[in-house]
C-alpha cells in the first residue's frame, strides 16, 4: 500500500525548570522523527511515497492540523495515489474520523502503527496475547457511534421504557469480554514464565539482559555472543518475542543471556501495560547491557528514552550504575577520525564498552568485562572432593573456573579453582566444609 507520513510538530509551551545541576534532556531533531517514522511504516511493507513534517500552532480539537494544511495533504494524497495516511502522533478517535473524511484514505496515527507491527512480529504464544490485548484495549475506545439507529427491544421499568441496548454498546460489551478472557489466558502464560524464572534461581546461572533502542542492533550482538539464529535485519522491531540462551564466558562461567524487545520513544500506554511481563526479564537480569547505536545522530536522545523506560520498570539511577554496561554499537559505520574519537571518550569513561556487533571488534573485551563484573573478587583455593560427592564435580567445572585437575586412587578429586564469594558459600552448603582462606586447600 502507498502511504504519506506525517509528523506534526506541535509549537512547545514554556520549558519546564530543570532541576539545579541536572544536564538538559537530549532533544528528538524533527527530521529524526520523520525518518524513524517512515522506517516504522517500511518494517510493515508499506510504501512510503512522501514524508512531511508539519508545523502546528494551535492544535484543532476536530482535526489536529488547520483547513490549510488538511486541504494540502489532500492534493498530496490525490497526486500520489496513496490511500494511507500515517500520523506520527496520537489522534482522537474524532480526529481520525474526521481526518478520514476529509482525506478519503484510512487513517492511523503513531500508536497504530506500532500495534500493526508487534501484531506482525509477535510469534509466541504470549506475544500474540499481549499484542492482541493492547489491540483491543486501543480499539475499545474508537467505537464511534455509527449504528444508533440499530435499537434491540425497548426496556427498562414500566411501559414507558427508553431504548434498550444500541449496536455501539453490545460491540463494547464484546470487546470487554473478549479483553477479560485475553487478560485469563495471559495470567496462565505469565505464571508459566515466573515458574520458569524459579527453576532458573535454582540453577544459579547469572542472567545478562540486553536492552535498548529499536534497531541498536541487540539481536546482531546477541548472535555474535550466543552463536544463536535470532532474526537480525536493519528494521524496527525486527524482532519481538525475548529469546533466551546458556552459554560460557571466557573463564568458563555459565550465563544466560536474555535479548528483550526493542524500545522507542513515546511507546503506548497500552503497550507498556502489556509488555510489563515480557520487560521483567530486565529485572531479574544480574547485568544489563545497554545496546546504543552509535552510528545514529539521534541517539543520546534514543539513550534517554530507554533510561526513562528502566526507569518506570523500577530500576532508578543508583541501580542503573552498577548493574548496567553501555554498548556503544556499530562503530564500524563510523568514519576514521569519528571511530579514534569515539574510542578515546568511552575510554574515559566508566562501564562504557565500544563494539561492533558485525566486525567483532571489541566484542572480547566486552565478553572479558561481563566475567568479571559477574564474578566479583575470585578466592584461589584447591578443593579435594570425596569419591561420594561427585556431582560437586560436575558443578564446579559449570560455575567456577577450573583450572587444574588431580584424579586420586580413592576415587576423590583435587581440582585447582577460581571462585566467587558467593560460589563459596554454595560449595560450602554443598560439602560441608569449612571455607578455606585464599590459596589453602579445601578438603572434607
Amino acid at each position: 500500500m502507498r502511504a504519506v507520513v506525517i509528523v506534526p510538530v506541535l509549537k512547545q509551551g514554556r520549558p519546564q525548570p530543570l532541576p539545579e545541576g541536572a544536564p538538559p534532556a537530549p532533544s528528538r531533531s524533527n527530521d529524526a522523527r520523520l525518518e524513524e517514522a517512515m522506517g516504522l511504516a517500511r518494517a510493515i511493507d508499506l510504501t512510503v511515497v512522501q514524508g512531511l513534517i508539519v508545523a502546528v500552532n494551535q492544535p484543532r480539537p476536530a482535526t489536529l492540523m488547520g483547513s490549510g494544511k488538511i486541504a494540502e495533504i489532500k492534493a498530496l494524497l490525490d497526486e500520489f495515489d496513496a490511500g494511507l495516511v500515517i500520523v506520527d502522533h496520537p489522534l482522537t478517535p474524532v480526529q481520525q474520523r474526521n481526518l478520514e473524511k476529509e482525506w478519503g484514505a484510512k487513517v492511523i496515527d503513531r500508536t497504530g502503527l506500532i500495534l500493526e507491527i508487534f501484531g506482525r512480529r509477535a510469534s509466541t504464544k504470549e506475544g500474540t496475547l499481549q499484542v492482541e490485548l493492547a489491540h483491543l484495549n486501543y480499539q475499545k475506545g474508537r467505537l464511534v457511534r455509527s449504528w444508533t439507529h440499530l435499537e434491540r427491544q425497548r426496556g427498562g421499568a414500566g411501559f414507558m421504557g427508553g431504548p434498550g441496548e444500541t449496536q455501539i454498546e453490545a460491540d463494547r460489551r464484546q470487546l470487554q469480554d473478549k479483553i477479560i478472557k485475553l487478560e485469563r489466558e495471559l495470567e496462565q502464560v505469565v505464571r508459566t514464565r515466573q515458574l520458569h524464572r524459579a527453576k532458573r534461581r535454582k540453577v544459579p546461572h547469572p542472567i545478562v539482559a540486553l536492552v535498548g533502542y529499536t534497531n541498536a542492533g541487540k539481536s546482531t550482538l546477541f548472535n555474535r555472543i550466543t552463536g544463536a539464529g535470532v532474526l537480525a535485519e536493519d528494521m524496527l522491531f525486527a524482532t519481538l518475542d525475548p529469546t533466551l540462551r546458556r552459554m560460557k564466558l571466557p573463564h568458563g562461567r555459565t550465563v544466560i543471556m536474555s535479548d528483550t524487545v526493542g524500545f522507542i520513544s513515546d511507546l503506548p500506554t497500552h503497550l507498556v501495560a502489556a509488555f510489563r511481563a515480557t520487560l521483567e526479564e530486565v529485572l531479574e537480569a544480574d547485568l544489563i547491557l545497554h545496546v546504543r547505536d552509535m552510528s545514529d545522530p539521534d541517539n543520546g536522545a534514543q539513550s534517554a528514552d530507554v533510561l526513562r523506560i528502566l526507569d518506570d520498570l523500577g530500576i532508578d539511577e543508583k541501580e542503573r550504575s552498577e548493574r548496567i554496561i553501555e554498548v556503544w554499537n556499530k562503530i564500524d559505520r563510523l568514519d576514521p577520525d569519528n571511530h579514534d574519537g569515539l574510542l578515546q571518550k568511552a575510554a574515559g569513561r566508566e562501564n562504557v564498552l565500544p563494539v561492533s556487533a558485525i566486525s567483532g571488534e571489541g566484542v572480547d573485551i566486552l565478553l572479558e568485562t561481563i566475567s568479571q563484573r559477574l564474578s566479583g573478587v575470585l578466592t584461589e583455593a584447591t578443593i579435594t572432593v570425596p569419591a561420594d560427592k561427585q556431582a560437586v564435580v560436575s558443578w564446579l567445572y559449570g560455575n567456577a573456573v577450573v583450572h587444574g585437575r588431580e584424579d586420586h586412587e580413592d576415587g576423590s578429586v583435587s581440582l585447582d579453582v577460581r571462585l566467587t564469594d558467593r560460589q563459596a558459600d554454595e560449595l560450602e552448603r554443598k560439602l560441608g566444609s569449612k571455607r578455606p582462606t585464599d590459596k589453602e586447600d579445601w578438603e572434607r
